[in-house]
């Protein structure tokens, strides 16, 4: 293995040093590694020809997108040899997304857009919904003949693209049976039913009382993710499913809005790591437009920031409830600051200063294990991170107040970050006890050039408490870049009827729908000569 390479991203250096044991109960190191193959699924950034890593060697297995990036399926015994290929300028492991779930129309001013004066409708635009895959046979989806308004769809659990004309040749059949035999792919949680039709639904099922944004666009659905347990994809799986829209809305020719309402709160924050590089590169591709939802981490108590002063010690105080299998904790700061970092026990003992070396450093508090692993610059991150796995001993790590002390040597800057996964993945009672609302926009709406999405509640005209909001680390972008209704928010489900959900995964689609209808007015306008 190629532990510590200067080209591999400082938490894909510690998952390769950690046992098979850490792996399995951390919430992030296992994340893109398969034990039975003894294989790593890795994002790649290279120049050059990256095939000769699949000529020289028939195991590592190479799948190319757009704009010199790669997604590389990597024996565990060859990651030397892509840590010393030329053509790889730098590597990162998978994180786990989440979905970001907590009268819309009316109050994002779309339905004057929808009425006689200008007649937008999203029509002659693709509206690409990448999320948990979509009811096809909803009428919602489907034209007034019940053929549907569907391009494409591909499954990336069943790893299969399904066309128009099969779409259509299952909506014909007799019965669910034969009609899921032709088309098996299902939305089993109804998320991404629901973003499809805020953003696109043409609100048969309801005569038109649940209509969506861009109600007469076409739509390419991903349903992201696999088959392993969990449900939840990875980033590498957003990168493949946003690479596959943007191919098939150049080769329809036709300009495209794209949702992603998923999001994680590993890493910066500062736009600045592999998937938010991506993704501001693609959306310079063909007419594409991208909207990402900021997450529900507002009010999650998930992040904590400070300023550090020279001869001022600060202690950091992080709650953990019972029966919390795993929880890690980043710590951002600048390279230029130097102080200890001291954990300590609810019951008072403690480890560290923790030593800035290289490689893991592991310790016992109770029947709490930890997982050290101090970050070196790299050329995606100007920043330093200090990232920390609490595993339990046994089943569960101790809870009750943990401290995290910080302990000034030299001061230049001060400012530092602490972020915890995201809420959906811990126990109630589990938080910073002093947290910080800011910056907790949850990857990759960092991104410079999506149009990051937060929510409000129309209904009382205030931003929404659980709403991700900005700005960026360090980079201080203006983000969100707007925000939308996302409380309370009717829209389809599976089965044919409609339900009532929150969320930035809510608001999300009102801005890919209002692109569309942008995109639509933008195609009809004519430019006369002066």
């Amino acid at each position: 293995m190629a532990a510590n390479s200067e080209k591999f991203e400082n938490l894909l250096n510690l998952a390769l040093d950690a046992t098979g044991r850490e792996r399995e109960k951390s919430l992030q190191l296992g994340v893109g590694f398969e034990p039975e193959e003894k294989r790593w699924e890795l994002i790649v950034k290279y120049s050059g020809d990256i095939m000769r890593l699949s000529a020289e060697n028939p195991e590592i297995q190479v799948v190319e997108l757009m704009n010199e990036y790669a997604i590389l399926y990597v024996p565990e015994n060859a990651m030397e040899q892509v840590a010393s290929a030329p053509e790889v300028e730098y590597v990162e492991k998978p994180k786990r997304l989440y979905f970001a779930v907590q009268e819309g129309k009316q109050s994002s001013c779309i339905t004057p857009l929808q009425g006689a004066r200008y007649q937008l409708t999203g029509k002659g635009v693709i509206v690409a919904v990448l999320d948990s895959g979509i009811d096809y046979s909803h009428p919602d989806f489907r034209n007034e003949d019940g053929s549907t308004r569907i391009l494409a769809l591909y499954d990336e659990t069943l790893d299969r693209e399904f066309t128009a004309e099969e779409i259509n040749q299952a909506l014909d059949a007799p019965n669910e049976q034969e009609r899921f035999g032709i088309v098996p792919s299902r939305d089993t949680s109804g998320h991404g039913t629901h973003v499809a039709g805020i953003a696109a639904g043409n609100g048969r099922a309801s005569g038109g009382v649940n209509r969506g944004v861009a109600y007469e666009s076409s739509l390419l659905v991903v349903k992201l993710g696999t088959q392993e347990p969990g449900g939840f994809p990875r980033t590498t799986q957003l990168m493949r499913g946003l690479d596959y829209v943007v191919r098939k809305a150049l080769e329809y020719q036709m300009p495209m809005a794209v949702n992603i309402s998923f999001g994680n709160t590993y890493g910066s924050h500062s736009g600045t790591a592999l998937l938010e590089s991506y993704i501001n590169d693609i959306s310079n591709y063909w007419k594409t437009s991208i909207s990402i939802g900021t997450g529900n981490e507002g009010a999650a108590r998930g992040h904590t920031s400070g300023i550090l002063r020279q001869g001022e010690p600060q202690e950091i105080e992080l709650g953990v409830g019972e029966y919390e299998t795993s929880i890690n904790l980043q710590l951002w700061k600048s390279y230029v600051d130097q102080y200890d970092v001291v954990l300590i026990h609810p019951s008072g003992a403690r480890v560290g200063p923790l030593r800035q070396i290289q490689g893991p450093q592991r310790f016992v508090l109770g029947e709490t294990e930890l997982l050290v692993y101090y970050g070196e610059p790299s050329p995606y991150n100007m920043y330093q991170e200090i990232y920390i796995d609490f595993l339990p001993a046994r089943d569960y790590i101790n809870s009750g107040a943990w401290t995290i002390l910080l302990v000034p040597e030299r001061i230049v800057q001060g400012s530092y970050d602490l972020w915890l996964p995201g809420q959906s993945v811990l126990n109630q009672g589990t938080g910073f006890l002093y947290p910080t609302e800011e910056t907790t926009m949850t990857i990759p709406s960092t991104a410079e050039k999506a149009i990051s999405v937060g929510a409000y509640d129309a209904k009382y005209q205030q931003l929404a408490s659980f709403s991700g909001r900005g700005f960026t680390r360090q980079t201080n972008q203006v983000k969100p870049d707007l925000a939308a209704p996302g409380v309370g928010i009717r829209s389809a489900a599976p089965g044919g009827g409609y339900a009532v959900r929150s969320g930035t995964s809510m608001a999300t689609p009102f801005v890919a729908g209002s692109a569309a209808l942008l995109m639509q007015w933008g195609e009809c306008v004519i430019i006369l000569p002066s």
